[in-house]
């Protein structure tokens, strides 16, 4: 067992909407990633996913409305639910979300970071 340091670990990236994983637990991966701008429009059909926000502000848009999360806040984005968050710079959060959930859903862009691209920090 080894404890993480987020702060060490947000160190170490700087990339936008580019998550890093710090963590695993029952399947799940801990993911630590940085916003600014909107990501791309996207689908989870098969799972959940947790975002906390450590700094900033990200606003998830869904289809009844928009959620504005500050620091200490999260929120779980049901599996099915058409999500596009969008952060303010410098926006650090976490998500919590199943080892097989593609960053973009079934939707591929320039920002899309494919599962055997993602990178443990």
């Amino acid at each position: 067992m080894k404890k993480v340091n987020l702060d060490e670990k947000f160190a170490r990236f700087d990339a936008i909407w580019s998550p890093r994983i710090v963590a695993e637990s029952n399947g799940q991966l801990v993911k630590l990633a940085r916003g600014e701008g909107t990501l791309v429009r996207h689908t989870h059909d098969r799972e959940d996913e947790l975002f906390l926000v450590l700094s900033g502000r990200l606003c998830i848009a869904m289809d009844g409305g928009t959620v504005e999360l500050g620091p200490g806040e999260l929120l779980v984005v049901p599996r099915g639910t058409p999500h596009c968050p969008t952060a303010d710079p410098g926006t650090r959060f976490i998500m919590i979300e199943p080892a097989s959930t593609a960053h973009t859903g079934e939707v591929t862009t320039d920002q899309t970071v494919a599962g055997e691209d993602q990178e443990w920090i």
